[in-house]
Parts: structure tokens; C-alpha cells; sequence
């Protein structure tokens, strides 16, 4: 396990009722009810914001390995996440597939931005070989 040797950020929140709640940052810049997914009630759910999470983190990832290579990401990038929530005999899991779409981006070259996003975000370092995850190319 990868010990953080300085920390750059620390997001806070507090959490009511779970599933049925509601989910507050310490700064009051997230402020949403949550509901159980396919319940039909108002708010958003775990797998919801994990994906939404996960896309921007990796997003600035591959904004990161395209500046090593001195181009631009275009200003359409964009990933359509999907986070399956499931269950394996009677345990709870999780399995994720990214969509990610860099138009203009020779098809090449984005496996390659892609793939080293892949191991440069936090997000899909958490879940390496813990989920089972799919990167595709839109």
C-alpha cells in the first residue's frame, strides 16, 4: 500500500441517513439529497457521484499526459461513465466502464493518452484490481 507522503487535498463531507440522505462538503460547495438508485426519489446516489468523480479526476489526467507530449486535450474531451453496482452470490461490488471521446485525437495516440491516464489517476489507481474496469475509446 502506496502511503501519501504530502497531502494536496482533503475533501470533507458529512453524511446523513445513507442511501436516503443527504451529503454536505465542509465548504458547502456540494450540497445534494441522495436516494437510492432506480428509486424514482429526488437526489443522486454513491455510483452517481463516484462516476462523476472519477471522469474529472481523469480527465485531468489525460490533460496531464497530453501536455507531456506538448499538445492540447480538445475542448470537447469527455467521458461517459458507467458505475454498475451489482452483486457477486450474496456480496456487494462494483464494476466501471469509461467512454471516453477525444475528438480530433489520432486513434492511436489517444489509446496511448488514455492508457497513461489510466496510470497516472488516483481514481483508477483506488480501483486497479479491485473492480473490474473497461476504457473505451469513443
Amino acid at each position: 500500500m502506496t502511503k501519501i507522503e504530502k497531502v494536496l487535498y482533503t475533501g470533507k463531507t458529512h453524511i446523513t441517513g445513507g442511501r436516503d440522505g443527504a451529503a454536505r462538503s465542509d465548504d458547502a460547495q456540494l450540497d445534494v439529497k441522495l436516494s437510492p438508485p432506480g428509486s424514482g426519489k429526488p437526489g443522486t446516489n454513491p455510483e452517481q457521484l463516484f462516476a462523476a468523480g472519477w471522469s474529472a479526476c481523469f480527465i485531468g489526467a489525460l490533460g496531464l499526459a497530453a501536455a507531456k507530449r506538448k499538445i492540447r486535450l480538445p475542448a470537447q474531451t469527455a467521458i461517459d461513465a458507467e458505475v454498475d453496482l451489482g452483486m457477486t452470490g450474496d456480496a456487494y461490488g462494483l464494476q466501471a466502464r469509461l467512454n471516453i471521446s477525444l475528438p480530433g485525437i489520432d486513434p492511436e495516440l489517444a489509446r496511448v493518452l488514455v492508457e497513461e491516464a489510466h496510470q497516472t489517476c488516483p481514481y483508477s489507481k483506488a480501483t486497479r484490481g479491485n473492480i473490474a474496469v473497461e476504457l473505451n475509446l469513443a
